[in-house]
């Protein structure tokens, strides 16, 4: 099953250059990069550059811990990283794609290889509520 892939778009009212610096800012991602209802960011590291790790911990009832390693970092265009947590096999992978369109920013993630259905289905379940969140801190920025 670990060939199953999702992805997700959503158009955000900012600049690809905000988005992408977004993405990499741990004091950024504290304020977005929750999957679930309640999940606050309890820690949030990256060293942004191609080689460089991440962490970042979302936190409810117990701590689960998310890492990984960005492969391809194109500013303002592409971020691709491997994502290793307790609900994902650690070959799977995370591409973002940033296009400037009319309103500001059409984002495309795109994860590929999953435990299984219900957990590539939960991804897209995670990855919705981050853009929604992402789109109020972008919201809030350009206020």
């Amino acid at each position: 099953m670990t060939d199953l892939t999702l992805s997700v778009t959503r158009i955000l009212k900012a600049s690809p250059k905000a988005v992408y610096d977004a993405w990499l800012d741990p004091d950024t991602i504290a304020r977005f990069m929750a999957g679930g209802a309640g999940q606050t960011v309890t820690e949030a590291r990256t060293d942004p550059r191609v080689g460089g790790a991440f962490r970042i911990v979302m936190t409810s009832d117990k701590a689960i811990p998310h890492q990984g390693i960005y492969l391809d970092l194109v500013p303002h265009r592409l971020i691709r990283f491997t994502w290793e947590s307790l609900y994902s096999p650690a070959d799977s992978e995370v591409t973002i794609r940033l296009a400037p369109v009319a309103e500001g920013t059409e984002v495309t993630l795109t994860q590929v290889r999953f435990l299984s259905e219900s957990a590539r289905d939960g991804h897209r379940q995670g990855w919705d509520l981050i853009l929604q969140r992402l789109a109020g801190v972008m919201a809030e920025a350009a206020a």
